[in-house]
């Protein structure tokens, strides 16, 4: 399993467009709920009206209905995936038994 893409969540989602892309040179992509930076290897996501900040990082699978399905079989909890975007795939935003947030991505 590799990590394929980080979400990066934020209150102030300009702001922190402003600081990450200005940190590190990215250049950044918008969409409608938020965009993501070119951010080499990996696509780097951002959204703002976070009231839990964090950096989340998802793990690509190849069927992400099974890997929702198992999540949710350990106990964990798993969004229904979103719809197909062309060049950036589906996605679900998980959380561990524990509250660990994470997630998945099919390309």
């Amino acid at each position: 399993m590799k990590a394929s893409y980080l979400e990066i969540g934020a209150p102030d989602g300009e702001r922190a467009q402003s600081f990450f892309g200005d940190l590190f040179g990215w250049t950044f992509n918008p969409m409608a709920e938020g965009g993501w930076f070119n951010s080499g290897e990996i696509i780097s996501g951002l959204h703002g009206n976070d009231d839990r900040p964090a950096i989340i990082v998802y793990f690509e699978v190849p069927d992400l209905e099974a890997a929702i399905t198992k999540v949710r079989a350990l106990g964990g909890t798993a969004d229904d995936p979103t719809p197909e975007v062309p060049e950036f795939g589906r996605f679900s935003t998980c959380a561990d038994p524990q509250g660990i947030r994470f997630g998945l991505r099919q390309l």
